[in-house]
């Protein structure tokens, strides 16, 4: 247990340092992906929220800071909010990886909080899950309600995007790729997320449960 809450500690210690520290470069105006334009801070602000990489980063920082209070945490709300986490930090890991990272050109404190939040903080909640869980946790109904939030963000992204033409990401950008490829391309990463759930949940039944050990004091 003891293991866990510092495993859960460190992770919420990164995520909460990477969050700051982009907030930060964005308010003196730090480079987000390829943007060569400087909005105001106001609009600026509102796109740092709206790239899922934020919020993927945001529940690591909510669930961490739950289970390092306890680490055998339990409940609809938080099953819900822990898949989404494990499962969005990988998409966004993964994502990052594969298609946009050869898009970045990042130097200094901009290239640290792209590492942070793209690299360490997905490998720190995935390993965190693989080893301590907490589990078994995964249902069906805990995936139905975890896709909630994923199909919310790209109708929200899809709606900003026609009213003010910005898109987060390049492989959903209307404007360039037109709806049916920008469709398609949501489309993979729709199957990419069920396909993860649907290993989560797998790995959930056959790993051992944890944590291991007396439940520490609600």
């Amino acid at each position: 247990m003891n293991r866990a809450r510092v495993w859960h500690g460190v992770t919420f210690v990164v995520v909460l340092a990477a969050l700051v520290l982009q907030a930060v470069l964005v308010v003196q105006g730090g480079r987000v992906l390829d943007d060569a334009d400087m909005p105001p801070l106001a609009t600026r602000l509102l796109r740092l929220v709206s790239y899922f990489t934020i919020q993927s980063n945001i529940a690591v920082a909510v669930v961490s800071g739950i289970l390092l209070r306890r680490p055998d945490a339990d409940g609809r709300g938080f099953r819900v909010l822990r898949l989404d986490a494990v499962i969005a930090i990988t998409v966004t890991g993964l994502v990052h990886f594969f298609l946009l990272r050869p898009l970045l050109d990042l130097e200094g404190a901009d290239a640290m909080a792209d590492l942070l939040l793209h690299v360490v903080v997905p490998l720190l909640a995935f390993v965190g899950w693989l080893l301590l869980g907490p589990r078994p946790r995964i249902t069906a109904r805990t995936i139905g309600l975890a896709l909630i939030w994923p199909v919310l963000w790209l109708g929200y992204t899809l709606l900003m995007g026609e009213i003010n033409g910005w898109y987060p990401y390049p492989f959903i950008d209307v404007g360039t790729l037109g709806y049916p490829r920008t469709l398609l391309n949501a489309a993979g990463v729709t199957l990419l997320f069920l396909l993860l759930f649907a290993l989560a949940a797998l790995a959930d039944r056959l790993l051992p449960a944890a944590p291991t050990g007396p439940s520490p004091r609600p």
